[in-house]
């Protein structure tokens, strides 16, 4: 069945501009406030502004919603998005491209390039070029500046008007906000602002299709997921889902990006097979009970209902370890290694299934071998790291994580094992800093404001440290502050 977002949950990151990020607009100590109101002069933000918003913005999107931290997907997502970025008019502007782990039907691009993708589209999804569609839209929002026109929409109102404005243009009819909102502007301003949404997904789609055709997508792939949404919408009658009220899937959209795909040659598209890996995890994952996920796999594969058979195994081998049943999972596992031994994500399942049947040392052998056929792979670093960990060797994981960190200083997950690593080895103090900046990264300041201050106890910690910690300390209190001051 497919599964369509419920009213009021449209842009779920996005709400958190005005929960998180946009009270940032007012600190005038930080430079961050909107030009005076009527300005016509044309940017709102600047390019260093607009990433403070990002980075607020996804502290947010990581302290209220499961955004998924697994290396492999997360690799694989970005890796997607870069392919399509690389091919827009983007100039070299840096994308972060995340999955959220949530079962509706859903994408959205946020500030400074942020673009997250819900779970349940990846699985309404059939190609790998469909998936591309949705990512190439969402790229075009960001180059065509549609969030930051948003905020000049926003910025002619009084300022109280503009932030609540900008909210509910942001986050869409359902939730509270956006109910009182929309009974508290005038009608024309609501015109304008669903005459301004149409517009830019009529732009984004044009644009889209372009970027999947040049970075070697099937541009046809975006009207058969249009026209899959479209049938869709027969089901709700008056009770539209907020996605496509938002997202309007019309006949003539259809059409218009039917004409634009068949004006680009046909041939075959070559998929990667992370996309067909990551859907049969994240179907294995949809299972309450393991048992279910191995009826599910068992039963596909004997009767040839998948698109990948290599995937539809490496589903099984999932489901068979968590029910434990690892004397099969190693069986089906060897099928996969065998026929492709340099598949990065079944030799990860490889030292996985080593290190659930107690056998660690082994997996860190093969992780390492790896890692030396792929220097700096994130998976394969990360899943190193954390093997190392296991089977005592904190100080060789630390130097691991270290390595990368400097090229991934936005990677909840990275400062995570960081910390831990830090921590086992030894280093208390610095564990602190490193579990500071897990907390900072993942919107959780208090908390992060609470290991900076154990850190800063010590006295036996350099001058540069000390005033890096303390820098840091100051600008959590601060965010600290003006979120208490919203509230009240």
């Amino acid at each position: 069945m497919l599964n369509i977002i419920k009213p009021g949950h449209w842009l779920l990151g996005l709400n958190l501009l005005l929960l998180s990020a946009l009270p940032f607009l007012a600190l005038a100590s930080d430079g961050f406030h909107l030009p005076e109101i009527g300005d016509s002069s044309g940017s709102i933000l600047t390019p260093a502004q607009e990433q403070r918003l990002g980075q607020a913005f996804m502290r947010s999107v990581r302290n209220h919603y499961p955004v998924v931290s697994d290396p492999l997907i997360a690799d694989y997502i970005q890796s997607l998005g870069d392919r399509l970025a690389s091919h827009s008019d983007a100039a070299g502007q840096p994308f972060h491209f995340f999955l959220i782990d949530n079962p509706v039907v859903n994408a959205f691009a946020g500030p400074a390039g942020h673009i997250g993708i819900f779970s349940g589209l990846v699985l309404t999804t059939e190609t790998e070029s469909e998936l591309a569609s949705v990512v190439a839209h969402e790229i075009a929002h960001v180059t065509q500046k549609h969030l930051l026109r948003t905020f000049d929409d926003a910025s002619r109102l009084n300022l109280p008007i503009a932030a609540i404005s900008l909210a509910a243009i942001l986050v869409g009819g359902g939730s509270d906000l956006g109910a009182a909102t929309a009974m508290g502007l005038q009608a024309g301003m609501i015109q304008r602002k669903i005459n301004f949404t149409r517009a830019n997904e009529h732009e984004a789609d044009r644009i889209g299709i372009n970027t999947m055709a040049n970075a070697n997508f099937d541009p046809r792939a975006m009207p058969v997921f249009f026209g899959r949404m479209g049938r869709a919408t027969r089901f709700y009658g008056s009770t539209l889902p907020e996605f496509l009220r938002t997202h309007p899937v019309t006949t003539t959209r259809i059409s218009d990006s039917r004409g634009r795909a068949e004006a680009y040659p046909y041939k075959q598209y070559p998929a990667d097979v992370r996309y067909y890996l990551l859907r049969a995890t994240l179907r294995e994952q949809q299972y309450e009970k393991a048992t279910d996920a191995i009826r599910f796999f068992r039963e596909t594969l004997a009767d040839g209902r998948y698109r990948n058979e290599a995937a539809q195994r490496y589903g099984y081998v999932l489901a068979l370890m968590r029910a434990k049943e690892l004397s099969l999972a190693r069986k089906e596992l060897d099928k996969l290694l065998k026929a492709y031994p340099n598949q990065i994500a079944y030799q990860l399942l490889n030292a996985r299934l080593y290190s659930q049947s107690g056998e660690p040392e082994i997996a860190a052998s093969i992780l390492k071998a790896a890692l030396n056929e792929a220097p700096d792979n994130y998976p394969v670093t990360m899943a190193y790291a954390q093997t190392l960990i296991t089977i005592g060797k904190p100080a060789a994981a630390r130097k691991t994580l270290e390595h990368i960190a400097p090229q991934r200083p936005q990677d909840a997950a990275l400062y995570k094992l960081l910390a831990q690593a830090t921590a086992a080895a030894g280093d208390t103090n610095q564990a602190h800093e490193y579990q500071a900046d897990y907390y900072y990264i993942s919107g959780r300041l208090e908390q992060a404001k609470q290991q900076l201050i154990i850190a800063l106890q010590e006295s036996n910690i350099s001058l540069f440290r000390e005033e890096r910690m303390s820098a840091q300390l100051k600008q959590i209190q601060s965010e600290l502050a003006e979120l208490k001051r919203r509230h009240k």
